[in-house]
C-alpha cells in the first residue's frame, strides 16, 4: 500500500516518465491533474507544493519531490520492485547518461514557456524548426550511445531507466511531425514501447485529464 499523489499534465514528458516507473513498480497513486494551457502550475496552492511551477511532483505522505529524474530516483530507492537500474555499472553508467541527455538536454529546450516565446515572437515556423533542430541534436547522440548496447530494449532486453525517459519524449516529437527516419534505433525501441502495458497506461491519450473530443 502506498500513499501516492502525482501532480501531472497529461501532455507533460516529465511527467509521463514518472507515471511510467510508477506503473513499471506497480505502485497506485492519486491523479492529481495540473493544466498547463491554464496555468495552473503557477497558482499559490501548486508553487507550495514545487516553487518552480513545473509538472512532475510527487506526494508520499509528508514527503513531497519534484523533477522527474529526483522522483524515480527515489521511487527506486524506496520500491525496490522491478529496479529500474541493472546491477552492471557499465549498463548502469549508459542508462544514467541517456536519461540525462533527455532531462539536461532536450526537455528544457522544448518546455513550453520556451516554445510559447519563441512562437510569439518569431512565429509558428521558427518554433517547429527550433523543435526539429534540438530534438534532432539529441536523438542522433541517443541512437549512437545506444547503438551497441541496445537489445529488445535501450540496453538489453530488460527495461531500464533510459527507456522510462526515451519514449515520453518520443512522443512529443511525433507532435511536432518531426521525422523519425534517421533514427532506426529509437523507431524500433518506440514500438517495443507500445507493447508494454506499464507504458500503455502511461500514454498522454490515457491520462484523467486529456480532453475529450
Amino acid at each position: 500500500m502506498t500513499n501516492l499523489q502525482l501532480y501531472s499534465f497529461f501532455m507533460s514528458s516529465s511527467a509521463h516518465s514518472v507515471r511510467i516507473a510508477l506503473n513499471l513498480k506497480g505502485l497506485e497513486y492519486e491523479y492529481k491533474a495540473v493544466n498547463l494551457f491554464r496555468n495552473e502550475q503557477h497558482r499559490p496552492e501548486y508553487t507550495k507544493i514545487n516553487p518552480i511551477g513545473y509538472v512532475p511532483a510527487l506526494k508520499d505522505g509528508d514527503l513531497v519531490l519534484a523533477d522527474s529524474f529526483a522522483i524515480i530516483m527515489y521511487l527506486e530507492e524506496k520500491y525496490p520492485q522491478h529496479p529500474l537500474l541493472p546491477r552492471d555499472l557499465m549498463k548502469k553508467a549508459i542508462n544514467y547518461q541517456a536519461a540525462s541527455l533527455v532531462t539536461s538536454s532536450i526537455q528544457p529546450l522544448i518546455r513550453l514557456p520556451i516554445l510559447g516565446y519563441i512562437g510569439r515572437t518569431l512565429g509558428q515556423d521558427e518554433k517547429i524548426s527550433w523543435v526539429h533542430k534540438h530534438v534532432g541534436k539529441g536523438f542522433a547522440a541517443l541512437e549512437k550511445l545506444l547503438e551497441d548496447h541496445a537489445g529488445k530494449y535501450a540496453t538489453g532486453d530488460e527495461i531500464f531507466l533510459a527507456d522510462v525517459f526515451l519514449e515520453p519524449i518520443i512522443k512529443v516529437s511525433q507532435r511536432y511531425n518531426f521525422d523519425m527516419s534517421e533514427f532506426p534505433l529509437l523507431s524500433r525501441l518506440s514500438m517495443a514501447y507500445q507493447q508494454v502495458p506499464a507504458f500503455q497506461s502511461a500514454m498522454p491519450e490515457n491520462q484523467p485529464d486529456t480532453p475529450i473530443d
